[in-house]
């Protein structure tokens, strides 16, 4: 890495905010001699641009001795933000690689057929004479020999060990924050129905009989790994496969590796992993198996794969935590922080809290929450809004409260199935819509006319009953468990203002949020800590549904299409979803079939559900 290069390489004709100087803090830290630059960069200061910079300092393979690596990758855990990059001119030079299952196989016959699930994949000693023409095997080949490759971070983990995607120079990883999170999900192993191919022939014990629900989950897993061994051989004998055998095959194997890396890891008596185990339903239920440190596991997916790395966001909020967290030793890593440009009144905080938001006091809270809400919509009249509901059952709540209030025809809901078309739906739209959101805090631009305010609804705690957070809990990590809540708190704050001329308001309904920012102030961002200082008590109009839908046409077919389901009141024998806003019976995706689909079903019930993207 030539670290003098950075400044020049920044793609734009000029530099905004406080970009030049960010660069040129950047350089230095990597002329000390620092192996990673954690750089704490507010939303809408241009990351993308930064990494760009960052990557065009990588060894060329002009200057590499033969064994030296060479180039750069680029990886972000969320699909939009890679959308983002590659819709951006100025950043045509990345060469983005997306999963198979994202490609259509090309040949006759075969055109709505996934790469994962073509003849190539189906038959032994297919030949495909048009590889050289494949939507994927032609971007993979183009990504692993231009200097900079991008992918999503899912597809970056898997492809550890490759012979395509080898270590390169410089590794840039965009929205960092979440990394430890997200390697205790991918080494993960579920054990349920939806999950192992061959369940029904196996007897599942209660692992807690053991006595260490650790060692019966090992023993339970070293006899699967046998059964599972024994399928895929099964499979292999055959000569060609349908698509849900092909699909069977490959969680088999899947299954084999996860199992595999589970047992060793846990064998391994110097080990630094920790293991917890759930298994809610005791014997013939799903089981959970849960890394608390997944060090090992980054090392192998991650720190393996470059020799300097640049690791970017708003919200990495303790140097010193975050190093302990993936595994990185602080001496060798330096912080940059980059100043935030955007004037603190045009991103006001505002009190308007009701109560408490907690489970046993939602019922008392939420009434008031939506009373308030119908005052903010008579107070915003004409411009688009944003709810961050936090949960599919405070959604549900809040979008009948708000239908018997009189405002229904301003609301747009979504559930997980329509969410990112609910969600395009909303942001097209003219009308001053009130989007009632779960888990959009990140990955979100809602620039300028798109949304001018929004509503912190819940203290967004991870969940309690996770047995990680239990554990960390039972650990004494409080500081973890405020500064995860802070950490989506900001990135939900900076959704609606993403230039120096652009504003919008920020609402807080939930008590809870006044105390996580007292409890986790020592972490905040200096640029933050300005805008709780100045947070106030708006003056409101009255809840006057009138004046609350006066912006909006209240026609009640276009009411409908922002409805993504009755409300529990209008559903057969008034039935609700599940207590998680799932609907009752479970997912009506069927079985998934694919670790690309595995890991969607995951990611649903995990402390960062939804902002993941597809591998």
């Amino acid at each position: 890495m030539e670290p003098a290069r950075i400044p020049d390489s920044f793609p734009a004709p000029s530099f905004r905010g406080a970009q030049e100087q960010a660069l040129a803090d950047i350089r230095e830290a990597f002329a000390d001699g620092n192996d990673v630059v954690l750089v704490r960069a507010p939303t809408g200061s241009g990351k993308s641009l930064l990494a760009r910079s960052i990557m065009g300092a990588a060894r060329t393979v002009e200057e590499a001795a033969p064994a030296q690596p060479t180039g750069a990758y680029y990886t972000t855990p969320q699909v939009s933000q890679l959308d983002d990059v590659e819709s951006d001119h100025l950043l045509d030079d990345f060469r983005v690689i997306r999963g198979k299952n994202n490609y259509n196989c090309i040949l006759p016959g075969e055109h709505d057929t996934p790469v994962d699930q073509a003849p190539c994949v189906r038959q032994r000693g297919f030949d495909c004479t048009v590889r050289h023409r494949c939507p994927y095997f032609s971007d993979r080949a183009i990504a692993s020999n231009r200097p900079i490759a991008a992918m999503t971070l899912a597809y970056f983990m898997q492809t550890a060990g490759s012979d395509v995607f080898r270590m390169r120079d410089v590794v840039v990883i965009d929205e960092a924050h979440g990394l430890a999170e997200w390697a205790e999900m991918y080494a993960t192993v579920d054990l349920s129905p939806g999950r192992v191919p061959v369940w029904d022939d196996i007897d599942v014990p209660d692992v807690y009989e053991a006595g260490d629900p650790v060692e019966g989950a090992v023993r339970f897993a070293e006899q699967l790994l046998e059964r599972c061994a024994a399928g895929k051989d099964e499979l292999l004998t055959k000569a060609e496969l349908t698509q849900e055998e092909a699909a069977r095959r490959d969680r088999l194997q899947e299954l084999i590796s996860e199992l595999s890396y589970f047992t060793e890891e846990y064998r391994e008596p110097n080990s630094p992993t920790t293991w917890v185990v759930d298994q809610p339903d005791g014997a013939g239920g799903a089981i959970s198996i849960k890394p608390m440190d997944p060090a090992k596991y980054l090392q192998h997916t991650v720190w393996d794969r470059g020799s300097k790395f640049a690791l970017l966001s708003a919200t990495m909020l303790n140097k010193a935590a975050f190093c302990r967290g993936v595994g990185l030793s602080p001496e060798n890593v330096a912080m940059v922080e980059v100043e935030h440009t955007f004037p603190v009144e045009n991103r006001p905080l505002y009190d308007v809290t009701q109560g408490k938001m907690t489970y046993e006091h939602r019922d008392e809270t939420l009434p008031t929450v939506g009373d308030v809400l119908v005052r903010l919509m008579a107070e915003h009249a004409d411009e688009k809004g944003l709810i961050h509901c936090h949960s599919y059952g405070i959604q549900e709540t809040l979008a009948e409260l708000l239908a018997n209030r009189g405002v229904g025809p301003r609301i747009r809901v979504h559930d997980r199935e329509n969410r990112d078309e609910q969600l395009e739906a909303w942001k097209a739209s003219d009308e001053p819509e009130l989007f009632l959101s779960v888990k959009m805090e990140e990955a979100l631009n809602l620039e300028g006319e798109r949304c001018r305010w929004q509503v912190l609804c819940k203290a967004p705690y991870l969940n309690t009953k996770d047995s990680r957070v239990e554990q960390r809990l039972e650990d004494g990590q409080w500081a973890w468990y405020y500064r995860a809540a802070l950490r989506t708190v900001i990135q939900g704050c900076g959704r609606v203002v993403r230039s120096p001329d652009d504003y919008g308001a920020t609402y807080l309904a939930d008590d809870s949020l006044l105390d996580l920012f007292d409890r986790a102030r020592t972490d905040m961002p200096g640029w933050f800590e300005d805008q709780v200082d100045r947070i106030s008590a708006p003056s409101l109009p009255a809840a006057d549904p009138e004046a609350a839908l006066a912006g909006i046409d209240a026609d009640p077919d276009a009411y409908a299409g922002r409805r993504s389901q009755p409300t529990r009141s209008e559903r057969p024998n008034g039935s609700s979803k599940g207590s998680d806003g799932s609907r009752a019976g479970g997912s009506s995706g069927g079985t998934p079939s694919n670790r690309t689909e595995a890991d969607e079903e995951k990611r649903k019930n995990h402390p960062l559900s939804d902002v993941w993207g597809d591998g």
